[in-house]
């Protein structure tokens, strides 16, 4: 019987036990129905069940009364289309529920998640309202803002996964915040057997230019790079050297960058990646603790091609300590990731 049939008529909706699990954000069209691959992808490596959600926004004016038919009628749509979004995958490859919400879409997406146990989000990248924006929609920046847990945000572009994410993006600035997503990165990796890429970008430091470079001006700063890509390679290669130890295919890449952000990406296309985990913040996080995420995650999110695993600043599950790192391990330049 399809979730419509069962549908009771005037009532609301009947939600399951909440489990902990992947959780797919679909819109009231299906517009974003690209999405469950993905969801699917990250479930399966996980070994979690995957729960379709949809919010269905109340009326805006508060004084308006609620027609129970025409409610009735938005609820039988909104299964309709949770319906045909489960059926693009064979039942028995997975454990898919479906779950209605009403009210604002991000806080009642942050409510379900915190009710489920380390549940994940798996987010379009820009909502059909931000269509011609360029970034993240409005619902992603506060799902960002208030999110318990890791949240992926998948491009429309994003090619179509197979079971499991098979060479995986991890930036690292050397700092803790950056560092917390590698007990992530590594339960995916071990799961899919993938590879780890663990990147660095070192920047090209900005020098006060009243005037054109001296020469000693152009020696110091390139023996600063010098200096930072010996520190960052150092760091990698211990870091890569602990995830080898543990079983693990990872590969270190130091890469000079005048752009982090445009240099991330590039290396993600080049390196043909198919998925990106990092923190929300970096370094910047020690210095500006009033937005949710840093310039480098901001961009990423914005622009990055493969589907994108963001651990937010907020995340209560946010580890401040690594199997490949100790807290006296830090780089000599602060990088916002």
């Amino acid at each position: 019987m399809s979730a419509v049939s069962a549908f009771p008529s005037f009532s609301q909706p009947r939600m399951s036990a909440k489990t902990s699990g992947v959780v797919a954000c679909i819109d009231c069209t299906d517009r974003n129905a690209w999405i469950y691959p993905h969801a699917l992808a990250l479930a399966s490596t996980l070994d979690v069940p995957v729960t379709l959600l949809q919010v269905l926004d109340r009326d805006a004016s508060p004084d308006a009364r609620p027609d129970p038919i025409e409610c009735n009628l938005r609820r039988r749509e909104a299964m309709r289309v949770l319906d045909r979004c489960a059926a693009t995958i064979e039942p028995s490859s997975s454990q898919t529920t479906i779950e209605l919400a009403e009210g604002p879409a991000a806080e009642e997406i942050c409510r379900y998640v915190r009710e489920c146990d380390e549940g994940m989000v798996v987010l379009g990248r820009r909502g059909r309202k931000e269509a011609g924006r360029d970034g993240v929609g409005g619902t992603v920046h506060k799902v960002l803002s208030q999110a318990p847990g890791p949240v992926l945000l998948v491009p429309v572009e994003a090619p179509v996964p197979g079971s499991a994410y098979r060479r995986i993006v991890v930036p690292l600035d050397g700092s803790r915040w950056a560092e917390s997503v590698l007990p992530l990165a590594v339960r995916l990796a071990k799961a899919a057997d993938a590879e780890l890429l663990l990147v660095h970008v070192v920047p090209t430091p900005e020098m006060i230019q009243a005037r054109p470079l001296e020469t000693e001006d152009e020696t110091l700063r390139e023996n600063l790079i010098e200096r930072n890509e010996q520190a960052a390679r150092s760091y990698l290669d211990r870091t890569r050297s602990n995830l080898s130890a543990m079983g693990l295919r990872a590969r270190a890449i130091v890469i000079r960058g005048g752009d982090v952000r445009d240099t991330l990406c590039a290396l993600i296309d080049r390196e043909a990646a198919d998925l990106a985990v990092m923190s929300a913040r970096g370094h910047g996080h020690q210095h500006v603790r009033d937005v949710p995420y840093g310039t480098v995650a901001s961009y990423l999110m914005a622009h990055c091609s493969v589907p994108m695993l963001v651990l937010p600043s907020a995340s209560r599950k946010a580890q401040m300590t690594s199997p490949a790192a100790s807290q006296s391990v830090r780089l000599p330049t602060a990088i916002q990731v």
